[in-house]
């Protein structure tokens, strides 16, 4: 079982989307398989096989306001600039509530990350590139 310590430790090496590839990696190596991550308070839970979970949340995070209309192109224009690294994580957050999202989650098995609306409607499925 991974530990939050070592969670935390893999996180703070995210600067941009460009970064996010080799998180995964990281986190995946540590034995994590899901990852849900709730952009109204940044809270991301981390779970194992057994479905044993470990929840991290942000030091610092504002509260964001999910807008009740969602839109996937707006995600995908955030997405776009984010993985270029022209943002930041809290600058896409902000964005990604911007556009509707209440969350996504990430399977570290099937290697896909799926930006999911209040209603949990699917917006987007992505795969998420090797390193």
């Amino acid at each position: 079982m991974f530990s939050i310590e070592e969670i935390k430790t893999a996180e703070s090496k995210i600067k941009t989307g460009a970064d996010f590839p080799q998180f995964i990696q990281e986190i995946k190596a540590m034995g994590v398989k899901r990852n849900d991550v709730y952009v109204s308070n940044g809270l991301s839970v981390y779970f194992d096989g057994e479905d044993q979970s470990q929840q991290v949340s942000p030091d610092e995070y504002p509260n964001l306001v999910i807008n009740e209309e969602s839109s996937s192109e707006k995600l995908k224009h955030a997405l776009s600039v984010h993985q270029k690294g022209e943002t930041d994580y809290i600058t896409f957050c902000k964005q990604a509530a911007d556009a509707g999202v209440e969350k996504w989650v990430i399977d570290l098995e099937e290697m896909t990350c799926t930006y999911l609306d209040a209603e949990g409607n699917e917006l987007v499925k992505e795969q998420i590139p090797g390193v």
